[in-house]
């Protein structure tokens, strides 16, 4: 069955505790869930991997060459995360960046992005509901 690898940095496994005014009241485990059914309508598979870790973010990354593409929150490792930059540079499916809160809305340190400009799409400031987003694009974006 083919596969989508969902990647999720550093602090996102504490989603749901984790200021929910910024980030919301759905899990990881919620995320999951909703994105495993967006792209039930491909016959697709997910891969979920979170860390707190770039490195394992890297290797988890480089073990999912083989996936048809992938949604990718960096967290905070959007900002100064260079090795997970050159790893997605080598990733060879589409994949789409995600971020739960407008990033631009919020410090002036998070507007910048090391990873965005190598992203097939961006979706940020929807909560949850962007990673459902991300599904469906990659949906449309996978050809047969």
């Amino acid at each position: 069955m083919p596969e989508v690898l969902l990647l999720n940095g550093p602090n996102l496994s504490t989603l749901g505790r984790r200021q929910p005014e910024i980030y919301g009241t759905d899990t990881l485990a919620d995320i999951e869930k909703a994105v495993s059914e967006e792209i039930a309508v491909r016959g697709w598979g997910l891969t979920a991997v979170q860390s707190e870790s770039e490195a394992d973010l890297i290797l988890a990354l480089q073990d999912a060459y083989g996936t048809v593409g992938a949604i990718i929150n960096p967290g905070a490792l959007m900002i100064a995360g260079w090795s997970l930059r050159d790893a997605l540079a080598s990733y060879p499916r589409p994949w789409i960046e995600v971020h739960l809160s407008n990033v631009w809305a919020r410090e002036s340190f998070r507007h910048e992005s090391v990873i965005s400009p190598l992203a097939s799409g961006v979706i940020a400031g929807l909560g949850a509901y962007g990673y459902r987003l991300a599904a469906r694009a990659l949906t449309r974006r996978v050809e047969d």
